[in-house]
């Protein structure tokens, strides 16, 4: 906030101020540890700001004290903006007894456990009164123990207490004039007397202060407001953009509970009515069942007697009246009343309870279409509860289309809830309507910026700006995220998703309902609301989804995409690969092991679907191994798992059977007849090749050793030639492996593939020696150092032997043992250097003074210390071998070393023994003993890695050998240069391509169609069988018992009270069969039945009537007209419960308020005044002028000039917002005409025509309407009508009214009505039959010109429209009369 101007003590501002700071700047003050938190109070001006926090021994609140006439805007903005809070996605407001009331033990835990996990679950703020009493104790306590069992990330629940600042005790420890942190704050209840103390659970606290001392209740209007301000609010989360629910939770309570009771009902807030927790909650709750015409003043005062002993007589008659006028319009609104009852089936938990009166709610709720369960659907992921999803909004109650899944499921994507995917899936969601490319990037645009897969494309976003040179970020496309996963997979694959070639693609044109999923200022509704027929789908939805999945190491969802994925092989291996490749780059361990876990579950997952292939049929399984995978960038199976180092694949049977071509390729090669096919296919078998380059390697090794030895003269012979024209032939090779590109990789990446092998490196390496060597040895100059060289290089040559001893299956895993132990020799060194030198230059520096020579500084240091750990120990380092022949006193003799220190006369050293002797044998013991056991034990570490998987890694390296052989010239070097020049011929001058790798096959459409359905076949298969081994699992066994037997518990407990339940329940059948049975069964026998229950424990719910009276049927009262607060006022009605409405019901205490809204407006109405002399001059039940003041119900009464409203009392005298006394008449037209579908037939819904209905939203209106409204004196059509309508269409509506068919004629039930002043309609049907209808078509050309602030449409007629409740009724009646769908 900006600076406030103060005076005087505490920072007196403005309102203006406050206005100004609620915007959303910061706050400017003193730094704190913690968010800042606002005190507003209300003396002795508005607003009053400081710094203030509160603690206690465990935890830190943030409170504000505002003043009680506070916008809630600027309360929420405080919330969201400055305490940090996320907007919720769920508003439960907990309310009841303000004093400490006893609970059942079980009741109180079930209501604490089922509170805490629908605000975790859900993401819910928690609002109470704040006190440390009652309810408000309760909910602390819940949260309390709830944070104190759980993690800190699962502990975050928001609790706010809202409660009155001059009932706070001890709140002037909340004051600090000067400002401070933290503000004491100490709860003492045996002090507090009247007042109450703050529960120190609640992590918020909003005080509310008008100046007053002790008076309670002072919140509630502000909690009201703001609870209504929160509610209108939109959450966005996983994309779902949703109003905030509100759920109103009730515990016992008083006076001020019913209020807030009836409140929150009337304002459309779903209530949770804990029975069993006492007082005004099981008053509701037993009645809750009941009709409301038996809700009678007698039964609540019987109620009240018993639940309110120790305060019943604090009950006066007017309060009996109040009370029972709002518990019947509680009652009447039972789709938002929920009663929780302890062990009522399916609703054991009060979580479940909550949610489902949210659902109920909604499902009650007027909404256009299906967008209630568009909203229930939208809650549901919101709040990530998939079994209410199961239970309340995928019933046969809605027909689901897939399509209207799409949004929900692309929320229920990004937001990583697994389960609602599967949910999705199985309600017919299919991947391949639902991914397109536009959809891919809404995905990838929305990845978690932590997840690694992200920064590196956003690396790649960043290099592409700077390539283009421009200043703005390009937009993520798909070809991006192919380069990446290029990356990952590995070169030999081609790109997933190439770059298109033309800027403006295909876009979507998939409808969608209405749910809206903002991100990034986009909304996945608008990428399905594009043009019709220009959807671009992707080649393999599943595949995509998988990736997207699987590179945010979601294992659930990477799992279930994996399930409906046909080449479920392929995709299993790549999934390991890009996993494998990701955790060598991830930072965090404990990712990176969970990537390498999932990794390696996928592999096992290929390895268990090829198995059962295998199985199968050998021949299919071997081409799913070679076979061209086109999805996964023209790879192959064997490839990826080759690339991917999936040891326990390729060493799999089936896979090493296609390798025994190796062994059998020879045979098959020699089923030709002829002579010379024979031979070729002899000399081309790979066996025949590899023995035929090990034959010719050994020949070259032997000769390369001979001209070394023997033949290496000044200029070279025969022999030597040959040596150089066969690493000639070597060289070539080597280029062909380089430059060999089959798939059309390029020559970089073949490049970048030639160099990761580490053959190739040493191959290289030995070649450059070579050469060095022969360019040294060509030169007379340096005859002698080229033959070092190359002698070096013959050593290189002959390490480059232990590639082919690699198809052996004993020596093969040594050599990896060898190259691993290299790598820990290599570390050792490091450890081992340390001690040499150290123990080097402190044994020169003590013996030696000063040797300048570097070559002989070289041999004490180094040599002398590393020959010492092989137990070569210097002879002078004790003094008692020194001789003094051995060394150069001076250092002079380049051949010795410089002598120790002597004496004077040179013959006896003088340097301290004692210390050499010491630091010698400190050397040997760390060195010998410590540094070298430790290097065995790492070998032997290593031995045992590789020994455990000694036959997987041969068979691994065996098959990279296989595979390399299998693309090699059959000529051997150097006879290999024939090939060379056969394939050069072939490539450079004729230009025919390459041959595609032998160990890959590209099958007919057909063929991969028919192959890709078995494998999936056997992947179901798979999949079915792992799930019975996990049944089967002895650890899953334990855990489904030990589940099982707390679910038997649990029914056990709750045995007595659902059998008693049911009981009552079966009874109450019992007792409505009698009163329809009376006349046929003998009253006696009746009598003893109910004895014997009720002798049995079991209470009827009520008397059951064996007299034989007839039930007196009740008369349809008004009920919109006796609403407590009268429309657009704040006049209160007086209340009046439905035994009271008629007049000729006795009603002493009845005392209504007066009230009469002037008109300037209106041009005709009544005196203002109910003044006998002004209200003389009326004629009543007569036409008035042009008033008609006839009723269509006859002659009605008047009193003292007044009439009497002939449906009884309202609780309001007085004309109202209505502008005659008596009836004010008004016409509505009800316009109906059939749905039809596109070909024109009529829609029907449970076997019954449906209908649409014209409806208009008029201005400063938020309900819709039908098209009329009051009748003006003289007008034959009300005056909203003609908004509608167009002049010249006015005579024609007229006699389409006169042809229509009245459904309606006298008292319409509104809430503008009164004692003395009421509203009476006529309601004519208005009914097109046929499509073509000229009138309708002429009615449509009318519309379109009318006034553009009205909202006018066809709607679906359901009993669901938002419409007025009055006009409802008339609906009904329309829809009776034409047999249509209601």
């Amino acid at each position: 906030f900006p600076p406030l101007q103060t005076s005087g003590k505490g920072g007196i501002a403005s309102k203006a101020t406050v206005a100004q700071a609620a915007e959303g700047l910061m706050i400017q003050g003193v730094a704190v540890p913690c968010p800042f938190v606002l005190e507003v109070s209300c003396y002795p001006d508005p607003v009053v700001y400081t710094q203030k926090h509160v603690h206690d021994p465990f935890f830190f609140w943030q409170y504000v004290r505002v003043s009680s006439d506070t916008p809630p805007r600027v309360i929420y903005h405080l919330m969201t903006q400055h305490w940090g809070l996320d907007a919720p996605n769920l508003l439960i407001s907990v309310t009841g007894g303000a004093k400490n009331f006893v609970m059942k033990p079980r009741l109180k835990n079930i209501f604490r456990q089922g509170l805490v996990k629908v605000a975790q679950t859900t993401g819910a703020w928690i609002i109470t009164g704040g006190s440390h009493a009652g309810v408000m104790k309760q909910v602390g306590e819940a949260v309390r123990d709830f944070i104190l069992s759980c993690s800190h990330k699962e502990g975050d629940i928001v609790t706010i207490g809202i409660a009155t600042w001059g009932t706070v005790y001890n709140r002037e420890s909340l004051v600090c004039p000067m400002g401070g942190f933290p503000a004491e704050y100490v709860l003492d209840e045996e002090n507090q007397g009247s007042l109450s103390c703050l529960d120190s659970n609640h992590s918020h606290f909003i005080l509310v202060d008008d100046g007053t001392h002790g008076r309670y209740g002072v919140e509630i209007p502000l909690r009201t407001r703001l609870e209504k301000f929160i509610s209108e609010q939109t959450k966005v989360k996983g994309g779902v953009a949703i109003k905030i629910p509100i759920v109103c939770v009730v515990l016992e309570g008083g006076p001020g509970t019913l209020d807030t009771i009836y409140n929150a009902i009337t304002n459309g807030t779903p209530c949770v009515i804990v029975e069993g927790s006492g007082r005004v909650a099981d008053v509701i709750a037993q009645v809750a069942n009941l009709p409301v015409a038996k809700i009678t003043i007698a039964l609540i005062q019987k109620k009240l007697s018993i639940l309110f002993h120790d305060t019943y007589e604090l009950f006066t008659e007017s309060k009996l009246v109040e009370w029972t006028k709002k518990i019947q319009d509680i009652v009447r609104s039972r789709q938002l009343l929920t009663i929780f009852r302890e062990g009522k089936y399916g609703q054991q938990d009060v979580d479940v309870a909550i949610l489902q009166a949210l659902f109920k709610a909604s499902r009650n709720q007027d909404h256009f279409g299906r967008e209630n369960w568009d909203h229930q659907l939208k809650l549901a992921v919101a709040w990530n509860r998939v079994d209410i999803a199961r239970s309340e909004i995928f019933t046969d109650d809605h027909d689901w289309k897939p399509s209207d899944l799409h949004p929900v499921m692309a929320a229920a994507l990004i937001s990583n809830k697994p389960e609602f995917v599967k949910l999705f899936l199985e309600q017919g969601v299919r991947l391949k309507d639902f991914v397109t490319w536009d959809t891919l990037v809404y995905l990838y645009d929305n990845l978690a910026p932590s997840c690694l897969f992200h920064s590196k494309l956003q690396k790649v976003l960043l290099e592409e700006r700077e390539h283009t040179a421009g200043s703005k970020m390009p937009r993520l496309q798909m070809h991006h995220v192919s380069q990446v996963l290029r990356e990952l997979l590995g070169c030999s694959t081609q790109p997933l998703y190439p770059k298109p070639k033309h800027t403006e693609r295909p876009r979507l044109s998939i409808p969608v309902p209405h749910i809206k999923l903002n991100v990034q200022g986009s909304s996945l509704r608008s990428l399905y609301k594009r043009s019709a027929g220009r959807v671009t789908f992707t080649m393999d939805p599943v595949r995509d989804l998988l990736i997207w999945a699987v590179v945010q190491n979601r294992r659930e969802l990477a799992e279930i995409i994996w399930a409906q994925s046909q080449d479920c092989m392929a995709a299993a291996l790549a999934c390991s690969k890009i996993l494998k490749e990701l955790a060598k780059e991830e930072e965090d361990t404990d990712t990176t092991d969970d990537m390498l876990a999932l990794a390696e579950e996928y592999e096992h997952k290929a390895i268990g679907v090829f198995t059962d292939c295998y199985r199968k049929d050998e021949e299919r399984a071997q081409k799913l191994l070679t076979r061209v995978s086109e999805a996964w960038g023209k790879t192959t199976c064997l490839q990826l798992a080759l690339e991917a180092k999936n040891m326990n694949f390729v060493s799999h049977g089936g896979v090493q059977v296609g390798s025994q071509e190796w062994y059998f390729w020879q045979e098959k090669r020699l089923q030709p007849t002829g002579c010379l096919a024979r031979l070729r296919a002899f000399f081309t078998a790979p066996i025949v090749i590899f023995l035929m380059n090990i034959l010719s390697y050994f020949t070259f090794l032997l000769l390369f050793a001979y001209v070394l030895m023997v033949d290496f003269q000044p200029a070279p012979s025969w022999r030597e030639y040959l040596i150089y024209f066969w690493l000639f032939s070597l060289v070539c090779e080597e280029t062909r492996q380089l430059l060999y590109d089959p798939d059309g990789l390029g020559v970089v990446k073949m490049a970048s593939l030639y160099i990761k092998d580490f053959w190739n490196k040493l191959d290289i390496c030995a070649i450059l020696v070579f050469i060095a060597g022969l360019t040294c040895r060509l030169i007379p100059s340096t005859l002698y150092p080229g033959r070092i060289i190359l002698s070096l290089a013959f050593i290189i040559f002959c390490l480059r032997l232990m590639h082919i001893f690699t198809v052996s299956k004993t020596l093969g895993p040594k050599i990896i043992i060898v190259k691993r132990m290299m790598k820990d020799v290599f570390f050792f060194l490091f450890l081992l250097a340390v001690w040499v030198v150290s123990f080097g230059v402190a044994k020169q520096a003590i013996l030696i003074h000063n040797e300048e020579r570097v070559e002989w500084l070289f041999r004490g240091v180094v040599y002398h210390s590393y020959l010492t750990i092989f137990g070569q120990i210097p002879s002078y380092i004790d003094g008692v071998n020194f001789n003094i022949d051995q060394c150069s006193p001076n250092g002079t003799d380049p051949y010795k070393p410089k002598c120790p220190e002597t004496n004077a006369d040179n013959k006896k050293p003088i340097f301290p023994e004692w210390l050499t002797v010491i630091l010698l044998c400190l050397y040997l013991l760390f060195t010998n003993i410590l540094l070298l056991n430790l290097l065995i034990a790492m070998f032997n570490y290593t031995f045992q890695q590789v020994q455990e998987h000694t036959d997987q890694i041969w068979k691994f390296q065996r098959h990279d050998l296989i595979e390399e052989y299998h693309g090699r010239p059959p000529a051997p070097p150097p006879l290999i240069l024939l090939n060379h020049l056969q394939l050069l011929l072939w490539r450079g001058l004729l230009r025919r391509p390459a041959s595609h790798h032998k160990l890959k096959e590209k099958l007919e459409k057909n063929e991969e169609a028919a192959l890709l359905s078995w494998e999936m076949y056997l992947k179901e298969n798979y999949l079915q069988h792992q799930q019975c081994q996990e049944k089967q699992n002895t650890e899953q066994m334990i855990r489904d018992i030990a589940q099982r037997v707390d679910v038997l518990a649990e029914l056990l407990d709750l045995d007595r009270v659902k059998r008693t339940g049911v009981v009552e329940q079966r009874l109450g059948s019992l007792e409505d069969q009698v009163r329809q049975n009376q006349g046929k069964y003998p009253r006696k026998a009746l009598r003893w039945m109910i004895q014997a229950l009720r002798g049995n424990g079991f209470s009827p719910a009520q008397d059951i009537d064996l007299e034989g009276k007839p039930e007196e049927s009740q008369p349809p009262y008004h009920v919109l007209a006796r609403n407590l607060l009268y429309p657009g006022s704040h006049t209160l009605r007086f209340p009046v419960p439905d035994e009271k409405v008629p007049w000729e019901v006795d009603f002493p205490l009845y005392n209504p308020p007066a009230f009469s809204a002037d008109h300037k407006d209106m041009a005709v109405q009544d005196p203002f005044s109910l003044s006998l002399e002004s209200l003389l001059k009326i004629n009543y039940n007569t036409m008035d002028g042009l008033i008609d003041r006839q009723s269509f119900h006859g002659l009605y009464a008047v009193q003292d000039g007044l009439p009497l409203n002939p449906m009884g009392r309202t609780g309001l005298r007085g004309r109202g917002r209505l502008h005659c006394f008596g009836p004010n008449h008004a016409l509505h037209p009800v316009v109906t005409r059939w749905r039809r579908n596109l070909d024109g037939s009529i829609i029907r819904k449970s076997l019954k025509k449906m209908l649409e209905v014209l409806v208009a939203q008029y201005p400063l209106s938020d309900v819709w309407a039908l098209p009329g409204g009051s009748l003006e004196p003289g007008e034959t059509l009300p005056l909203k009508l003609k908004w509608i309508l167009r002049r010249e269409f006015w005579p024609q509506f007229q006699n389409l009214l006169k042809q229509g068919t009245e459904v309606h004629r006298g008292y319409l039930d509104d809430p503008r009505n009164t004692d003395n002043a009421w509203v009476e309609t006529v309601a004519i049907s208005v009914h097109f039959d046929t499509q073509n209808d000229v009138e309708m078509k002429r009615l449509n050309s009318f519309l379109q010109g009318c006034d553009p602030e009205l909202c006018i449409r066809w709607q679906v007629l359901d009993k669901r429209i938002p419409l007025h409740a009055n006009h409802k009724e008339l609906l009904h009646k329309v829809s009776t009369l034409l047999g249509a769908y209601y």
